[in-house]
């Protein structure tokens, strides 16, 4: 399905202030973003069918918005087309609970999962989960969610 813009008016809001400024070609009027929550899970082998949130973000964390992320696009030349999928990268926010990326998360020591199990690196069979959401009074806005199963590497002594 598509989440049109204006079902998404009410959770609009001012991004912060951008520090380093932006050059001088990516100043946005508007400098708005939307107030959606974002979640990544995962679920390995050994939870059974249970989730694990490893991070709950917000795309009121981007230090661009998608207006700037596509005029850098596209003041090279790039051609963007209707249907075209942007990417924004990691939305960590401040908080560990934030932290978007493996890298931020695991530091240094592993994290625990709630089985007991640790983590540096997702592994073999587990499963993860992106979702999004936009919540008013009363009424929430899914953008669905995207779910992938890390596979073991293929055996390539057959290429070689």
């Amino acid at each position: 399905w598509v989440t049109t813009p204006e079902a998404l008016e009410p959770f609009r809001k001012r991004v912060p202030e951008q520090d380093p400024p932006v050059l001088e070609y990516l100043k946005d009027p508007l400098m708005t973003t939307y107030d959606i929550t974002m979640e990544a899970s995962i679920q390995t082998p050994k939870m059974g069918k249970e989730w694990h949130v490893l991070s709950h973000s917000n795309m009121q964390n981007l230090y661009y918005s998608f207006p700037q992320m596509i005029t850098h696009h596209a003041v090279s030349g790039c051609k963007l087309a209707t249907g075209d999928l942007m990417g924004s990268g990691t939305v960590s926010g401040p908080e560990e609970n934030a932290f978007c990326s493996m890298v931020e998360k695991i530091n240094d020591p592993p994290f625990d999962l709630p089985t007991g199990e640790k983590r540096n690196f997702l592994a073999d069979g587990d499963k993860v989960k992106l979702s999004g959401y936009a919540k008013g009074d009363g009424y929430v806005i899914g953008m669905g969610d995207v779910t992938g199963t890390v596979l073991p590497a293929l055996d390539d002594s057959h290429y070689f």
